[in-house]
């Protein structure tokens, strides 16, 4: 088989020429990688130029000896939603519809609100004594920011008079009803009806806002609402704790309370 290749002659002579034989000899070299345990073996290549004779038949070996690399990654459990099965799919809007509204999560309850302010607003209406044990704060919370709002609009910033007296009032009465009722009471329903009945004031505080409530007729209102409010919260006590003929003796320190908050409101 003629071809021309690169060659060199014996005088160190080299160019392309018409090469009538040119063979090579494959020697066996092994090549043995320790990172994945493999044998490998390839043929090391001797080429030499002869003149006149054919290639030696080509032979080549390429045995492997194969086994499988180290795995550096091991697969963790899988992550799965708590009572959901893999086989079975995950509707996003099913479980949307069945969760609780924002305000039943808050612990508010809209009904509730409704109905002690119509009680307050009405000291004769029956109220059921289930309802007044809900420890409720998001209506006394609003009516004690109204009340602050009406004060600071007619130029008074007595907040922290509303709250501290406020909290001061709901300890002493938590104390004194405590040791009156056989039962006993929780702070979050004295809070509760306490913050509740404050309506009236508030209504007061409004119309100081617009007319001024130091004359006679100003006093009169006040005295009014200090009552009522004084009437309501004994009530909601003695209904809520089951104290028989006791609203008298109840009313009294309610009525001390709300009296200063009335002096907050004229003066």
């Amino acid at each position: 088989m003629a071809y021309n290749s690169w060659n060199q002659d014996q005088y160190g002579n080299q160019g392309w020429g018409d090469q009538n034989s040119f063979s090579y000899d494959m020697g066996a070299a092994d090549f043995a990688p320790t990172d994945f345990g493999q044998e490998q073996q390839f043929q090391s290549f001797d080429y030499s130029t002869s003149g006149g004779s054919q290639p030696p038949p080509t032979t080549s070996t390429y045995s492997t000896a194969t086994t499988q690399p180290p795995s550096f990654f091991t697969p963790g459990p899988s992550i799965m939603t708590p009572g959901i099965s893999p086989e079975e799919p995950h509707h996003v809007g099913e479980s949307l519809e069945d969760e609780p509204p924002l305000l039943e999560e808050l612990g508010i309850n809209p009904d509730a609100i409704v109905q002690k302010t119509l009680t307050v607003m009405n000291p004769f209406r029956r109220t059921d004594a289930h309802l007044l044990q809900d420890t409720d704060l998001a209506g006394p919370l609003v009516f004690c920011m109204a009340f602050g709002g009406f004060l600071l609009l007619s130029g008074k910033l007595s907040f922290g008079h509303i709250y501290g007296i406020g909290l001061l009032g709901c300890i002493a009465l938590y104390g004194l009803l405590n040791m009156m009722s056989m039962s006993g009471v929780e702070f979050g329903v004295v809070v509760s009806v306490l913050g509740y009945c404050i309506l009236p004031m508030v209504g007061v505080a409004g119309i100081n806002v617009l007319i001024s409530l130091q004359d006679t007729i100003g006093m009169i209102l006040v005295g009014a609402a200090v009552i009522w409010c004084a009437i309501s919260s004994s009530k909601l006590f003695v209904t809520a704790l089951s104290m028989d003929h006791q609203q008298p003796l109840v009313a009294y320190p309610c009525a001390l309370l709300y009296g200063v908050f009335a002096l907050i409101t004229i003066f």
